[in-house]
């Protein structure tokens, strides 16, 4: 495993592609040209971050074009009920439902965790049946649904009772931090887990 600032290294740029820059985006349209163009603007920096990776030969992958159909059917329904804050309100939706995907895997047995684990790196069948490593994923679903709750109330509480201009920018920061510190304790937790299963097998060689 990467050292954490090796991993924060790597995001970095990818949180600031994804998150800072469609916020500031998002926001400098509604100054300067109210709602509606803020919403055009966000449909336009998506598609147009699609083309600009079609045109330097960069990959894009289906997640990508799945976030620029939301944002196209987000930036719709805003503009038919007149409402910014129905923009806002759907993606808190979607994350309300992951967090509860997540709560649900754990009494199940099936951490959700896991699956999106071992959708990224190919682990090993033994090391996933280790009951450590069972453990571990078992923990850090249950530390993501809290993550992704605390993510919901913060957004739905500043969404109702702040204005635009303070959800984007507070919600965003509040919301990257409690990410950031999920993300270090899942790091910490998964090396912690390794140096035990080392011990483990050291002792038994």
């Amino acid at each position: 495993m990467p050292r954490l600032p090796e991993l924060l290294r790597h995001a970095l740029p990818r949180f600031v592609e994804g998150v800072i820059a469609p916020v500031a985006v998002f926001y400098a349209a509604l100054v300067v040209l109210g709602l509606t163009g803020a919403l055009v603007t966000a449909v336009a920096w998506v598609y147009g971050g699609i083309a600009w990776r079609y045109f330097r030969g960069h990959p894009v992958t289906g997640m990508l074009l799945l976030a620029a159909v939301g944002v196209t059917v987000r930036a719709g329904l805003a503009a038919v009920t007149g409402s910014a804050v129905v923009y806002f309100l759907q993606p808190t939706l979607g994350t309300l439902l992951v967090g509860m995907g997540f709560l649900a895997s754990v009494p199940l047995r099936r951490p959700l965790a896991q699956k999106i684990a071992t959708d990224m790196v190919p682990f090993p069948e033994a090391f996933l049946r280790h009951e450590r490593v069972r453990r571990f994923f078992l923990r850090i679903s249950l530390l993501w649904s809290m993550v992704l709750f605390t993510n919901v109330s913060i957004s739905l509480w500043m969404l109702f009772h702040q204005s635009i201009g303070t959800y984007l920018w507070l919600r965003t920061s509040l919301v990257a931090g409690v990410g950031a510190i999920g993300l270090a304790v899942s790091v910490w937790g998964f090396k912690r887990c390794l140096r035990h299963i080392d011990r483990e097998v050291t002792a038994q060689a």
